[in-house]
């Protein structure tokens, strides 16, 4: 063998191997800024018809409140509420709901299987860019509003709760709503048995933002007549049972007042600890992911309609069987966050505050009240509800209660509130929703072990 010309070989091998590898680094770098030039990576934005996925000026006021590593758990509660919808999905009978979701399965942007809706990101995302902004809504931020709706007035001067509301009642909440410079809207505030009327009557005596809730054909006639005059009320509907599991009980009047193109308040409670993991951001994802699926299924149903995100994180509490309190400086921490996220991604959001878990107008409940407005007034907020006159549970509505919340507001200031640690993202969160699903979390590991550390004020 010719050895000198076995080494020239070798050398124009080598040279040639050379540029063809420098060439594949550089295409492969062209190949990865043609995919990073489409792609949102976490803190940046997509551009789209509505604007940035996350609105940067509300992230950076954000940060300033709460903290960068606040604000980074909940983008990544976005995420994950978007994981939650993929890989879990939602339990669903309702057979118009579940026809739009299987028109998008050609497109692999949904899958329906066995009456359980899994929603892909790219529809999710989609979905929440047609929804009309907060600039485009008719609430402005920061309002407080009476909202709820109690079975039963409280009786200040005998100190029992339990009294059947009237139409006296409900004139009165809503002359105090109008009147009143602190409450810029309002929802029912006590429950009559008829709706129609109850509608009407609050229309009449409230001309600020109201929301009602329909549980039948006529209501929403109803209430698309009292829309058509002054085009500020919303329809509420709690439209999952949790955890992921469509309401059936409303579901039929949720499909037929978003296609009557009334603005409609999706709620939905989610417990820590029962119907959620026990932590802020696993709590926060289970609400979000619930809140999305009915954003998602109304912009299905009618694309461009005004969604309000009323998702309401609760905290069940151990010493109480793990019944709702509402008292907690958690709660109000929790529904604030909750907010944030939604005002960074730019939907209208409706959430609680200033609640508390007595059952009578006692100091602690005072105490109560003021520290969640001190909260929203430090943190800021888009619509808060549930902190004016409502004693525990939600279950009584007192007057004396109302009265004596609408004059802390009046004076509350954020050097009123608490000094509060923002939490920061826990991976257990999700661990949790891996290992539990949409099954009841009293028995989840995370639970035991976070019982008395967190949530506790």
């Amino acid at each position: 063998m010719n050895q000198e010309q076995a080494e020239k070989s070798k050398s124009v091998v080598v040279e040639n191997t050379v540029k063809i590898l420098r060439q594949v680094h550089e295409d492969t770098i062209q190949i990865l800024e043609n995919l990073c030039a489409g792609y949102v990576f976490p803190g940046e934005s997509e551009k789209s018809g509505k604007g940035d996925a996350v609105n940067q000026e509300q992230a950076e006021k954000s940060k300033s409140v709460l903290g960068e590593d606040t604000v980074k758990m909940l983008l990544q509660v976005h995420k994950d509420a978007i994981w939650i919808l993929e890989n879990l999905g939602v339990g669903c009978n309702n057979l118009e709901i579940l026809k739009v979701f299987q028109e998008m399965e050609e497109a692999d942007e949904a899958i329906v299987y066995e009456n359980r809706i899994y929603i892909m990101p790219d529809l999710a995302e989609r979905c929440l860019k047609t929804v009309p902004g907060i600039a485009d809504f008719f609430v402005p931020r920061n309002s407080f509003f009476i909202g709820g709706a109690a079975p039963y007035v409280y009786d200040d001067a005998a100190g029992k709760g339990g009294l059947s509301p009237c139409v006296g009642d409900v004139i009165r909440i809503a002359k105090t709503a109008e009147k009143s410079n602190i409450i810029a809207g309002m929802g029912e505030g006590v429950k009559l048995k008829n709706e129609i009327f109850q509608m009407n009557v609050t229309a009449e005596y409230c001309s600020k933002p109201l929301y009602f809730n329909v549980n039948s054909d006529a209501a929403i006639e109803n209430a698309r007549a009292i829309c058509e005059k002054r085009k500020n009320i919303m329809v509420m509907f709690n439209l999952t049972r949790s955890p992921l599991q469509v309401n059936e009980n409303v579901s039929e009047y949720f499909v037929k007042t978003v296609k009557a193109g009334l603005p409609v308040l999706i709620s939905a409670m989610p417990l820590a600890g029962v119907s959620a993991p026990y932590c802020y951001n696993g709590l926060l994802a289970m609400t979000h992911a619930e809140v999305l699926f009915g954003i998602c299924a109304a912009q299905l149903l009618h694309p461009g309609i005004t969604c309000i995100h009323a998702g309401c994180p609760t905290i069940a509490d151990p010493r109480l069987d793990y019944h709702p309190n509402f008292g907690l400086i958690s709660h109000n921490v929790a529904n604030i966050l909750m907010a944030h996220l939604n005002l960074m991604l730019d939907i209208p959001t409706c959430q609680s505050a200033g609640m508390t878990h007595e059952a009578k107008l006692t100091e602690r409940a005072m105490a109560d009240t003021r520290t969640g407005q001190a909260l929203c007034a430090k943190y800021g907020f888009h619509i808060m509800r549930h902190g004016f006159g409502f004693l525990r549970y939600l279950t009584d509505f007192s007057f004396a209660k109302s009265d004596a919340d609408l004059q802390t507001a009046e004076t509350v200031t954020p050097a009123d509130a608490p000094d509060v640690e923002m939490p920061v993202y826990d991976e257990r969160g999700m661990a949790s929703v891996r290992q539990t699903g949409a099954n009841i979390y009293k028995e989840d590991s995370l639970t035991t072990l976070n019982l008395g550390k967190i949530f506790v004020s």
